[in-house]
């Protein structure tokens, strides 16, 4: 990695004057616990000459427990989020928080900065000499896909971890921007494309995220390289909830797989049927039709689609069985 390259930093007092500050400045960037953003820039990618600092705005901080919900700050750090004793009913949340990266990543990220994680390839996080001695990518500088140069789209994977947890709670998020305020639902957050992965237009920026109340049932586990500190090769999170011996609603959400977090689609079908062995098959089915990872990390594209439908069908299979022992 190289030294930084100077720039400015704005330190906005409210989430008003940090939007203003973007706004007046082309090109700036917003910077929470900066443990993606700042490695980016030392690469010498998604360079800025003005990074706005979020850590000062006292709205995007806490989290607000109440009889509809919770609503959490986009500032509040995943070692927050990890502490069991605030999000107990959200155990996917919690499960997730306490498996990104390290303890000093997780001190210092932020939800809302793993919500807008870049995407991620082993053609893009590379250094400069290394990326330039290749012709450098669609997603930054070049003109092709080395992971699918016949086409035309960028492959990049999204990997954050707390998005596919948020998207099978039900959750929210509170965008502030230019033209004021808006609330959609997480999965509307997010494209299918590795270069803009993000619907969020210019200026705009993550305030908080809402999850409703109650909590349903709800788990999370990933596949790695190593045991800590690496991004998923592929992450699941599992809503479930039963009503008379069978599955009453079901929602799977993955990550690190497609260029977005994305809700499996079809999991409705699964309501008033057991989660048994013919269940498990078509989870499994429904997963790796829909996941579309590509060799944008060390490992085979093959073996994250497997992985994927493996972990959907292993916490399918706990969480209704959690609540046979419950029942």
């Amino acid at each position: 990695m190289t030294a930084l390259q100077d720039f400015q930093l704005a330190r906005p007092r409210d989430v008003e004057a940090a939007v203003a500050a973007c706004r007046a400045h082309e090109g700036s960037r917003f910077l929470a616990g900066g443990t993606d953003l700042i490695v980016n820039m030392r690469r010498g990618l998604g360079v800025t000459t003005l990074l706005i600092d979020l850590s000062g705005i006292e709205e995007l901080t806490g989290i607000s427990i109440s009889t509809s919900g919770v609503r959490i700050g986009a500032g509040v750090t995943i070692a927050a989020l990890a502490d069991e004793r605030c999000l107990q009913r959200y155990r996917a949340l919690v499960e997730a928080a306490r498996a990104v990266a390290a303890p000093g990543h997780r001190a210092m990220g932020t939800l809302g900065g793993n919500l807008c994680l870049d995407t991620r390839c082993i053609y893009y996080n590379q250094s400069e000499w290394w990326r330039h001695a290749n012709g450098f990518c669609l997603k930054y500088g070049g003109e092709v896909c080395h992971v699918a140069p016949q086409g035309a789209r960028c492959h990049a994977a999204f990997s954050g971890d707390l998005a596919p947890t948020l998207m099978v709670l039900g959750a929210h998020v509170e965008i502030a921007g230019p033209v004021g305020r808006r609330h959609i639902p997480l999965e509307k957050l997010y494209v299918e494309d590795g270069r803009a992965h993000l619907a969020l237009a210019p200026g705009e920026l993550i305030v908080a995220a809402h999850l409703p109340s109650p909590a349903p049932p709800s788990a999370y586990e990933k596949v790695r390289v190593r045991g800590a500190i690496d991004f998923p090769l592929a992450g699941v999170a599992v809503a479930l909830t039963k009503a008379n011996g069978a599955v009453d609603t079901l929602r799977v959400a993955l990550t690190g797989t497609n260029s977005r977090p994305f809700l499996l689609e079809g999991t409705h079908a699964f309501a008033g049927q057991p989660i048994g062995d013919a269940a498990l098959a078509r989870l499994d089915k429904l997963v790796q039709k829909q996941v579309q990872s590509m060799r944008t990390t060390s490992t085979s594209a093959h073996y994250r689609r497997l992985a994927g439908a493996a972990l959907a069908q292993r916490l399918a299979a706990r969480l209704f069985a959690e609540q046979e022992i419950a029942s």
